[in-house]
């Protein structure tokens, strides 16, 4: 016999055993189990012994190693260049200092890419697994984490198994490639038992980890935690390390180019500053220091990372969980949303309204007496109770509504139930076999025993059931055949009540043998069936959804419903909340079926909104690849098992929180916990606001190269005769210690007006463009430059130097400290111009208000109150070389930030009266 495994180890060891039944026996009681579970009480010791069920990973690289690769970055290569070439020229001080702003720098970056993996490793408290177990006989919903050996699992249809479990009853389709690399599900069932087979090969065992795509059945937990196979696993794997995303790429790769150019530049000054402008080695390998200081973004990467980990938070914060970092800039350019309809666009809080019948149609909200006993209609409410699995428990005291539990259509079918007076509840001992729900057949049947025999009940979609239906009841035990006109009659019920938005069920019967009861042959008894009738049901509508729709269309943004639903009810709820704008065209699922992938190209590609109707889940796929290969950037909404191809396939997985199975949330990019669509646009909204908040701080601390490096080529092409306008420490103080706050604020910076009335950016649109290049080292810090050199050159001047002076030593070396000074301050009162001009790419700043910022006014009140440090703490005035400023000198600083973000703010306007005065492209 294979060993039964105990609570705390499992064995691979295997023993031939006769009957699997008596191994059931003795693997439970070697357990301590029962088939109706665990105690709580048990389970609750169980769990202090065993511990959580839960996978210890091991990390890929320590700490020291991820800040280590912080410290050789392309940027922070650049400083350990500057920093041996200071030690080289004799100025060991400065080589200090850099190498000071190099650790500083990259332990900032370390502290942003933690808090960025924390940020996304919290969401998995939004998202806790859940497993249903047994305690003491009854069903309940517990954390996976809670499971212990001797539990006893209950797996369904879609459900991710949480431990390593045996089967107690029933059958299963298990998909195990995550273990075994099996593409094809595994059948699992008590019967086919394995004895002389590895564990891993065993039928009878359900491993964590692997999903459930078909079936249903008990299981009793064996091993859990890092005891498990798949904990076995883990042991031998390594953590994955962290994931750039598209934008930190770009981003790098710009710094790369700014590394070569400031290398470039450094290098080719030394030979002309030497030769041609006549300084001396050391004067030019300090004017190569500080080019190669000055054109170092160093807060860049930080930035960027800190900036994606808040879009992350926020995104969590309204209801969209998102499980990549990386994928945060990917929605800003979200231009297809392929959405389900039921949930989605709907509350998924279906009601019956009419039932068809071959006596007439049933009107449910005016229906007040109990149908007669064997009639069409109890016959249809019978049928319905039997093939359902949803629980509808009558109210507790003092409770306004009942306890509801399962699919909101079956839920919907037993409160139609009980308004026609039949009892809703079930024994489901009764049942003989399920024929779970197909997305592609579209329909579910069981077989029961009843007081009146066996019989096959079946529900689903009234053209497959139709199809399948040869006669029509008329009495409990009396049918006759399904006329011509019986189906023209209810072909017209069909079209129109699903023109109305409505969901159709159809639902029918048929009397088994004893034989063809036993078959379990899905293709042989779901035939020759006798129609009950066709339930209507309505689904409203969510409220907020119109409201998104408009933004998606203001935003350009396409939408595809792909939905399960009749032709006619996705069109009507996909016009009633604005999909289409009266132009919708509708594709059927026997038509997309049909199509070649060239025909589908050619109807995607045609302008318009656009309904998928009875789409099956190779369809979803299907239109998700088409679209890529047009150019898209798509979003996929999905809640099933079968979805999960579709949803990793698409720039944006978007799995249901709520009625989703494990598999889709596993395989999605992106979580809603509400399963509301309007939550999909506030998503692609706030991917917007992120992109746009990288671009603004990008242009915020390129802008300061250029009044940093223009110091250094006047001093060098005047060949000395203009002296050194700023100090390296003094590029120090500025890159680490005034620019750092307000560039983290600009990644918090409120949504610009007309966020989402722009067309969604091209796939290969850049992060860092021309325009943008120009704006931020021609604009403002051209702006920046001439302001900062004229303060420099005005404080040389009033303090009596002229042209080719020295400044080494006597009266004019403290003019030449008050000058350097001044460039300083000045580029600090110039970031304040920069930051508020930074705040906006398109609108004014009286369109986003001037304290809709508050976080980059408090960076704002730092960098003052850090540069006034700098200046007037002797301490600090002897380590960045500065003095005191005088009065006028310090109201001189007060015209500079108007001017930087004046000159930006002029060329804004004139830009958006350009774009006014165009005419609006057609819509």
């Amino acid at each position: 016999m294979r060993a039964t495994p105990a609570p705390a180890t499992t064995t691979g060891e295997d023993l031939p055993v006769a009957d699997p039944q008596e191994e059931l026996d003795r693997l439970l009681r070697d357990l301590r189990s029962r088939r109706a579970g665990l105690s709580a009480r048990d389970a609750e010791r169980r769990l202090t012994v065993v511990g959580p069920n839960d996978l210890v990973r091991q990390r890929g690289e320590g700490w020291w190693r991820e800040l280590f690769r912080q410290m050789v970055h392309p940027l922070a290569l650049l400083l350990w260049l500057a920093a041996a070439l200071a030690a080289l020229s004799g100025s060991p001080p400065l080589a200090v200092a850099i190498v000071v702003v190099i650790l500083l720098n990259a332990g900032f970056a370390f502290i942003q890419e933690r808090h960025a993996e924390q940020a996304v490793e919290a969401l998995s408290e939004y998202l806790p697994s859940h497993a249903r177990v047994l305690r003491g006989g009854v069903e309940t919903q517990i954390d996976a984490r809670d499971l212990v050996p001797g539990d006893v699992m209950v797996i369904a249809e879609g459900d991710r198994v949480s431990a390593d479990a045996r089967l107690l009853s029933g059958s299963l389709e298990v998909d195990t490639s995550t273990l075994t690399g099996e593409s094809a599900p595994v059948a699992v069932a008590v019967e086919i038992g394995d004895s002389h087979v590895p564990l891993i090969q065993a039928r009878d065992v359900v491993f964590s980890g692997t999903t459930c795509t078909a079936g249903e059945a008990t299981a009793v937990v064996f091993a859990t935690g890092m005891r498990t196979e798949l904990g076995r696993i883990a042991a031998l794997s390594q953590r994955v390390g962290h994931e750039q995303s598209p934008l930190e790429r770009q981003v790098k790769r710009v710094a790369q180019l700014i590394a070569v150019v400031a290398v470039g530049m450094g290098a080719a000054f030394i030979p002309l500053g030497t030769l041609l402008a006549g300084l001396s080695f050391g004067d030019a390998v300090t004017f190569a220091i500080g080019l190669l200081v000055a054109n170092v973004p160093e807060g860049l990467l930080p930035t960027i990372t800190l900036a994606l980990a808040v879009g992350v938070r926020a995104l969590a914060r309204q209801g969209a969980l998102v499980k990549r970092i990386s994928a945060v800039e990917t929605l800003g350019s979200t231009s297809v949303i392929c959405t389900d309809k039921t949930g989605t666009l709907t509350l998924n809080r279906m009601r019956a309204v009419r039932i068809w019948t071959v006596d007439g149609v049933i009107d449910l909200d005016a229906f007040d007496q109990d149908p007669a006993p064997g009639s069409p209609p109890d016959r249809l409410a019978r049928t319905a109770v039997y093939c359902s699995n949803a629980e509808l428990f009558a109210a507790a005291s003092g409770a306004d509504t009942a306890d509801e539990v399962g699919d909101q259509t079956e839920l919907a079918l037993l409160r139609a139930v009980t308004s026609l007076g039949v009892d809703p509840h079930h024994d489901h001992t009764s049942r003989v076999a399920q024929f779970h729900f197909d997305p592609n057949l579209r329909r579910m049947s069981t077989i029961d025993t009843t007081p009146h025999g066996a019989y096959l009940h079946t529900k689903g979609a009234p053209e497959e059931v139709l199809a399948r239906c040869t006669r029509i009841a008329v009495d409990r035990d009396a049918d006759r055949p399904l006329t011509p006109e019986d189906r023209a009659d209810i072909d017209a019920s069909v079209t129109a009540w699903a023109g109305q938005g409505r969901r159709l069920l159809a639902l029918a019967d048929r009397r088994l043998d004893a034989d063809l009861a036993a078959t379990h042959d899905r293709g042989e008894v779901e035939n020759n069936l006798v129609l009950l009738g066709i339930v209507a049901m309505i689904d409203p509508p969510r409220p907020e959804v119109p409201d998104a729709v408009a933004r998606c269309h203001t935003a350009g943004i396409r939408l595809v419903v792909v939905t399960g639903d009749h032709a006619l009810t996705a069109r009507g709820i996909a016009e009633s909340v604005g999909i289409g704008r009266g132009h919708l065209r509708v594709v059927g699922g026997e038509e997309m079926d049909q199509l070649s992938d060239s025909e589908l190209d050619a109807i995607l590609a045609t302008p318009g909104e656009l309904v998928f109707a009875r789409s099956s889940p190779e369809a979803k796929l299907r239109i998700t690849d088409a679209l890529q290969a047009q150019g898209h950037i798509v979003a996929m909404t999905g809640d099933g098992v079968n979805d999960a191809p579709a949803l990793r396939s698409a720039d944006i997985g978007v799995a249901m929180g709520r009625s989703g199975t494990d598999v889709a949330r596993e395989a999605a990019t992106m979580v809603l916990t509400d399963d509301n669509f309007a939550t999909i646009v506030s998503a692609v909204r706030a991917g917007r606001q992120v992109y746009d908040n990288v671009r603004k701080f990008i242009v915020y601390i390129f802008a300061h190269a250029t009044p940093e490096v223009v110091p250094f080529l006047i001093y060098a092409l005047t060949g000395g005769a203009v002296p050194l306008p700023l100090t390296i420490m003094q590029i120090l103080a500025i890159d680490l210690g005034t620019e750092t706050v307000p560039a983290l604020a600009l990644g918090r910076e409120p949504a610009e007006p007309g966020l989402m009335e722009r067309a969604p950016r091209p796939r290969t649109q850049a992060v860092i463009d021309r325009p943008m290049l120009i704006r931020a080292w021609g604009i403002l810090g051209g702006v920046s430059a001439v302001l900062v050199m004229g303060l420099f050159l005005a404080t040389l001047v009033a303090g009596g130097w002229s042209f080719g002076a020295s400044v080494d030593s006597g009266p004019l070396h403290h003019t030449w400290q008050q000058a350097t000074t001044m460039t300083f301050l000045g580029i600090v009162a110039c970031q304040i111009g920069t930051a508020t001009a930074a705040r906006t790419g398109h609108a004014s700043l009286a369109g986003i208000g001037l304290t809709s910022n508050p976080l980059l006014l408090w960076g704002i009140v730092f960098e003052v109150c850090f540069a006034a440090l700098v200046v007037t703490v002797p301490f600090l005035q002897s380590v960045f070389g500065t003095v005191t400023p005088q009065p006028w000198q310090v109201a001189a600083l007060l015209p500079l930030p108007f001017v930087v973000w004046g000159c930006d703010e002029a060329l804004r306007w004139r830009a958006r009266r350009r774009t006014a005065s165009r005419p609006a492209p057609p819509r």
